[in-house]
């Protein structure tokens, strides 16, 4: 998720994000879920001679709606923070779904 949240950070245009950690099939493969979740709008591209469901280019056109929503809720530092250690405690499954009910719940938490 973490990953997933860097991603989008870096596509609206921040500009201290570190991926290098991160490899480019990690990039890529993150990237077409965020184009799966509707989070990004893009195409992907899998290579014809294997058989993997890694893609080998990742063409990303513009965050969506959507993906502008979930990283209203997910920018904060803290309020990420919160809504991983909700997910954990809860031992619930990371899912975009799951995460933004953490982070609508965190957000409140940390509004409150």
């Amino acid at each position: 998720m973490d990953l997933i949240r860097l991603l989008l950070l870096e596509k609206e245009g921040a500009k201290s994000i570190d991926l290098s950690k991160y490899s480019m099939d990690q990039k890529n493969y993150h990237l077409a879920l965020l184009i799966e979740a509707d989070l990004l709008q893009g195409k992907v591209h899998y290579p014809s001679t294997k058989h993997t469901d890694i893609p080998d280019k990742v063409f990303v056109k513009r965050i969506t709606w959507n993906g502008h929503e979930f990283l209203d809720k997910a920018r904060n530092d803290t309020v990420w923070n919160k809504a991983k250690e909700i997910i954990k405690n809860k031992g619930a499954s990371i899912s975009i779904q799951a995460i933004t009910i953490a982070l609508e719940k965190a957000i409140a938490l940390v509004m409150a």
